[in-house]
């Protein structure tokens, strides 16, 4: 029996081997690269001043040295939580919005990458946020989580119904002076209609009056036609 060459048989293995540990080594180096990069980017949202409000609220601590103050309401805490659910609703609205535009931008080119990678962090974010209301939510009262956000909702559209409105009342002192300037410009063209035919009239009764030369019988006689009636 003719014997393994081990030694012709382990170089192919270690080209394989250092093939390898070249590319897991490049997408590590990738990977970090990519995650660093997107930690540099501008967030996609403000800060969540409302979730910073039920944080303080919720951790509020008396002072030392102080005597001890009393402890936040719970019923307030319980409104902090629920605003912040509130403005969770008008971010969400925005992304679900957002998404489809970003990514038709992407596919014709028209962005970077590096717009895609803020809305994807943006709503990786979104994900742990309502998980963590939803959490926030049944610790304090068992079962809110099943309902926090649907109160979030009617109260969020609540308030864009009322900013709606707003904006119509705002606006109706300058449509009410756009409508009395065209009403007005309505009245006189339709008078100067009225006031055409009488113009018209008047020329005609001038005419009827004037003096018509006749000739009758070879001898030139004068005669004043009537004005009609």
């Amino acid at each position: 029996m003719f014997g393994v060459d081990w030694w012709g048989l382990s170089v192919p293995f270690a080209y394989i081997g250092v093939l390898i540990g070249s590319l897991i080594t490049f997408s590590n180096f990738y990977r970090k690269r990519r995650a660093a990069k997107s930690a540099n980017l501008a967030p996609w949202f403000p800060p969540h001043m409302q979730r910073n409000i039920y944080l303080s609220l919720l951790h509020l601590d008396p002072e030392e040295g102080q005597e001890k103050t009393p402890a936040v309401p719970e019923s307030v805490i319980r409104a902090a939580l629920l605003r912040r659910a509130v403005e969770d609703i008008h971010r969400i609205i925005q992304i679900r919005s957002a998404k489809q535009a970003c990514s038709t931008l992407l596919q014709r080119g028209s962005v970077g990458d590096d717009l895609w990678q803020r809305f994807l962090r943006a709503e990786k974010e979104m994900e742990e946020e309502l998980r963590d209301v939803v959490t926030e939510a049944n610790a304090l009262t068992p079962n809110w989580g099943q309902t926090i956000f649907q109160s979030a909702n009617e109260i969020a559209a609540g308030t864009l119904l009322r900013k709606k409105l707003e904006d119509i009342q705002a606006q109706a002192p300058t449509e009410k002076e756009w409508w009395e300037k065209r009403r007005a410009s309505i009245q006189s063209d339709f008078m100067k209609e009225l006031d055409a035919p009488a113009t018209a009239t008047g020329k005609s009764g001038t005419d009827d009056d004037a003096v018509l030369v006749e000739s009758a019988n070879g001898t030139g006689s004068i005669r004043k036609k009537k004005g009609k009636n």
